[in-house]
């Protein structure tokens, strides 16, 4: 089991924060770094939630992290209840989560593998594994991190009684009804299977591309799926940190560098994988499958209510989009088409009409 302690990053002694205290109190693994398989990882009992859990911490941040749940067949958590906002996609199992306000009426939803929902803030909920034979797992992205150390009281972020009825009042359809779409996000409360989900073309970001946004449950959090097809990859890009990017189909590996670095770091994914790049860390997704690439980017919502001056990091357009075909490192491509050819996959992506 992996404790966290103050430690060396990036040249500066970073503080054990009342945050890495809780987590530490949680007695539970600790998994960091850029990429995790979430679908091998070791969990342990964890007290708080009733059942086995572990943490991911990518990307050296504490805007938002990942709670690995994991429900023994048959299972049940114990009733949750925080004081921050959450999404919850489903990695594998069948099961339901019932949700409530204090002396409110309870409502249940079934979810299967690729179902994706967020609790409603603040709210009490508690997860059950409806299989008696198989365990269920969970991957909830949450932005505890930012809340504890605000508050820097686990009592106020884990028992404050206020209702947000403006965001969740028990509506006999809250979960039930099928959304809608405001100014190209799809506002909704409950997607039984994100993996099925019909995506609109979006080739800002690569050849073929599909794309989708997501509100959840009146959150601020912010959520979009993406998918590109076989033989091609997606347009390098950066932001900040906190996105996690969860694998739902496909095989392939990203690039991860930062600008001025000599080499670009490569990591493997597949189903299950969830990948985090540092703020400001470049990265580029490439498909290896015979099938088209999907995942789903769970993450901290957009807080800047301005845009950066323009000469700052990410302010001006080109560096918001990321970097096109064209202007890329050659050789990216020569590696694409040389792994490809490993994997017996045919290269559909055109060679970039590189400028100098």
């Amino acid at each position: 089991m992996q404790i966290l302690e103050a430690e060396m990053e990036s040249g500066f002694q970073v503080k054990n924060s009342p945050y890495r205290k809780w987590q530490a109190a949680e007695r539970i693994p600790v998994y960091k770094g850029s990429l995790a398989d979430l679908r091998s990882l070791e969990t342990a009992p964890w007290s708080r939630i009733g059942q086995r859990g572990a943490f991911v911490n990518l990307a050296g941040q504490e805007h938002d992290d990942g709670w690995l749940i994991e429900l023994t067949p048959g299972g049940q958590t114990a009733e949750l209840h925080h004081f921050f906002e959450a999404s919850i996609y489903v990695l594998e199992g069948r099961g339901a989560t019932t949700f409530w306000n204090e002396g409110g009426p309870k409502q249940t939803v079934e979810w299967q593998r690729g179902s994706l929902f967020a609790p409603p803030l603040n709210c009490y909920y508690q997860h059950f594994n409806l299989d008696g034979g198989q365990p269920a797992k969970l991957f909830c992205v949450t932005v505890g991190p930012m809340a504890i150390n605000l508050f820097r009281s686990v009592d106020a972020v884990f028992n404050n009684p206020y209702v947000f009825s403006d965001r969740y009042a028990g509506e006999q359809d809250y979960f039930s009804a099928p959304g809608e779409m405001i100014e190209g996000t799809w506002k909704t409360n409950f997607i039984p299977d994100l993996r099925a989900f019909t995506l609109a073309g979006d080739h800002n970001r690569g050849l073929g591309a599909s794309s989708a946004r997501f509100v959840l449950s009146n959150n601020s959090m912010g959520t979009h799926c993406s998918e590109f097809p076989p033989g091609t990859y997606k347009q390098a890009h950066r932001h900040g940190s906190g996105a996690h990017v969860i694998i739902l189909d496909g095989d392939g590996y990203s690039l991860l560098w930062f600008e001025g670095d000599r080499e670009r770091r490569r990591v493997d994914w597949r189903d299950g994988t969830v990948l985090s790049p540092e703020a400001g860390e470049y990265h580029q997704h490439f498909n290896l499958s015979p099938r088209p690439a999907r995942y789903v980017a769970l993450r901290l919502g957009n807080l800047d209510l301005h845009r950066p001056p323009p000469g700052t990091l990410w302010s001006t357009a080109q560096e918001m989009a990321g970097i096109p075909y064209d202007d890329e490192d050659p050789e990216i491509y020569d590696t694409y088409v040389r792994q490809c050819a490993e994997h017996g996959a045919k290269v559909v992506l055109p060679r970039p009409s590189y400028r100098s």
